[in-house]
């Protein structure tokens, strides 16, 4: 007689099948994991880069707000030596290198900045009697990396307003509308604005 099938032996195939199994999915699933954790890698560099690049801009965006709440934003660009055609203490180019102005808009950016390994430039941008823009270097730094961020903060300039001179003062005297070289034209004739000038700091890290 035949004897009868051997059912554990076929309930241990079956279990060795299963194991199988279950370690090639685990194998898969292991793969796939490694994999995603690899292709997040570059994502979170550039996510923590943009991370920083977003709060460099609000803090340049900060430094700006705050010297315009207090007067300092209009009276940088008011600095001018009427006599030598420049911001008070600028080289002969016209606009601060090394060091900032000493008034409060670059007293706030040396505080901000300087001290932070962080490099800057400051522009003017402003129309032209003709209608058109011009943008002014006040402060030059270099230029920046493909990863500098803008700020900017909008500024307006009357015609009665009176230069700042060097120590900070109000100049009693001379008004940007007085001035012989003051480098501001006006915009508007025959109205009391002089022009409205956009102030923009480009930081970036070094």
């Amino acid at each position: 007689m035949r004897g009868k099938p051997d059912t554990r032996a076929d309930d241990r195939g079956q279990g060795h099948t299963l194991e199988a199994i279950a370690a090639a999915f685990l194998l898969v699933a292991s793969i796939s994991f490694a994999l995603q954790m690899t292709a997040v890698t570059p994502l979170s560099a550039s996510t923590s880069s943009q991370h920083l690049e977003n709060q460099l801009r609000f803090t340049g965006a900060g430094v700006l707000a705050s010297t315009a709440e207090t007067g300092g934003l209009s009276g940088a660009v008011r600095y001018w030596n009427d006599s030598n055609a420049r911001f008070h203490d600028s080289p002969d180019g016209g606009y601060y290198t090394n060091n900032p102005p000493d008034n409060p808009l670059g007293n706030a950016l040396n505080r901000t900045f300087d001290e932070r390994n962080v490099a800057y430039n400051v522009y003017l941008v402003y129309e032209r009697s003709n209608g058109d823009t011009k943008r002014t270097r006040m402060i030059y730094r270099g230029q920046p990396t493909d990863h500098a961020v803008r700020a900017s903060r909008t500024v307006t300039i009357m015609d009665r307003d009176p230069l700042i001179d060097e120590d900070g003062a109000v100049n009693r005297t001379v008004s940007v509308s007085g001035a012989d070289t003051y480098f501001l034209p006006d915009a508007a004739p025959g109205r009391p604005v002089r022009n409205v000038v956009r102030v923009e700091v480009v930081a970036w890290r070094i």
